[in-house]
């Protein structure tokens, strides 16, 4: 095997073995393309984050197992909503814009009324 004189990109510690070994280990290679992508993940993990807890959100204001439910913006807003953050939007027949959060969606009326809406559940 041939030895080099390059050192890991995490740890630099000399490395030896094949002349395109970048790193010494498993724990080295993954820590580097980790601090690598760590502004990237942050930024996925937050926008997760905030919408599995618009989706919490939504779920809560559901009675047993209906299709439809109403709320207002306000109340919403106070309970952590953030209406800048959606999955998907739809309009339906009539032309109505539904913003949803997964299989929850919501369209907002006049008044600062919204109307909840849950795709694909029978009651």
């Amino acid at each position: 095997m041939l030895t080099i004189s390059q050192s890991c990109l995490s740890c630099n510690k000399s490395l030896q073995g094949r002349s395109d070994k970048k790193f010494c280990n498993d724990y080295c290679r993954n820590a580097h393309h980790n601090k690598i992508n760590s502004s990237d993940n942050n930024y996925i993990r937050n926008i997760n984050h905030c919408l599995l807890r618009n989706r919490r959100i939504l779920e809560s204001l559901f009675p047993n197992a209906c299709n439809m439910a109403r709320s207002t913006r306000e109340f919403l807003y106070i309970k952590g909503f953030s209406f800048d953050h959606c999955t998907h939007w739809k309009k339906n027949k009539k032309g109505n814009v539904y913003f949803y959060c997964y299989e929850f969606g919501y369209q907002e009326r006049e008044g600062g009324k919204v109307i909840i809406v849950r795709k694909n559940i029978e009651c």
